[in-house]
């Protein structure tokens, strides 16, 4: 399997804090990692260094089969080359249809004029009625955002995500104040995601977290201190002692 995202190195001081310390992380092209640890221990920096909002002091972040370095590139060129990133609040025009989010959100020339003029194509309706099925909310396509519950609202925004044809998908806390059913379908969702691209999860919830049944790497201290299936992880003495508080 073809290595991703590769980050060797990586370190980042705010005010003498340091936030990651000689970070190494790597993700294949097609898989799901969830990524723990107890706050403060660098998930969100390390999110925010692969999209191009923290620059670090030290360090490669490699990306692609050439190998590119995404410090060298700007935050809306980072999510030109394929990295979607979905923050934990979900960001989705409230006054607009689920449908008109999936259309505004599709791959296309971002110009002004491109965008004054913009008709949808049939192209363009049947990719959204594919992303609306894909997430789960093809009954819902002409209902108000604002309308929708907050499940509902995140599923959105991974398929206004997926609009956009990324290879590598960050997605912060997603189980974060979803019902059970909706935790349910979120697993379901993000599992069938990765089966064509790689899926990064950050998450507190470790029942969550289990289900996803995938690859854990835990960070302490702005640097890997395990890595390995939920159940290694969670029977590592080191990682008891910081995460779980034993």
């Amino acid at each position: 399997m073809t290595t991703l995202l590769e980050v060797s190195g990586v370190s980042v001081s705010f005010d003498g804090f340091k936030a990651i310390n000689n970070l190494a992380f790597q993700v294949d092209e097609v898989e799901l990692r969830a990524v723990i640890g107890p706050n403060g221990a660098g998930k969100t920096t390390f999110m925010d260094i692969i999209t191009g909002k923290t620059r670090p002091d030290e360090g490669r972040v490699l990306y692609g089969e050439k190998s590119v370095s995404l410090l060298k590139m700007s935050e809306s060129r980072i999510a030109r080359a394929g990295v979607g990133r979905k923050f934990q609040r979900p960001t989705v025009f409230e006054d607009q249809t689920v449908q008109d989010n999936l259309l505004l959100a599709l791959k296309k020339a971002r110009g002004p004029l491109s965008v004054l003029f913009f008709r949808a194509s049939k192209t363009d309706r049947d990719r959204v009625q594919e992303l609306a099925e894909e997430v789960g909310l093809a009954s819902a396509q002409h209902r108000k955002a604002g309308e929708l519950s907050h499940g509902q609202k995140q599923w959105l925004e991974i398929g206004m995500l997926l609009a956009q044809e990324p290879r590598l998908l960050l997605i912060d806390e997603p189980a974060a104040g979803m019902t059970p059913s909706e935790r349910e379908h979120t697993t379901d969702l993000i599992r069938n995601l990765a089966k064509t691209r790689a899926v990064v999860v950050v998450e507190h919830d470790m029942e969550f977290v289990r289900r996803l049944d995938c690859k854990v790497t835990v960070l302490h201290e702005g640097s890997v201190l395990a890595e390995g299936s939920i159940d290694h992880v969670t029977k590592n003495e080191e990682v008891i002692e910081v995460y779980l508080g034993r």
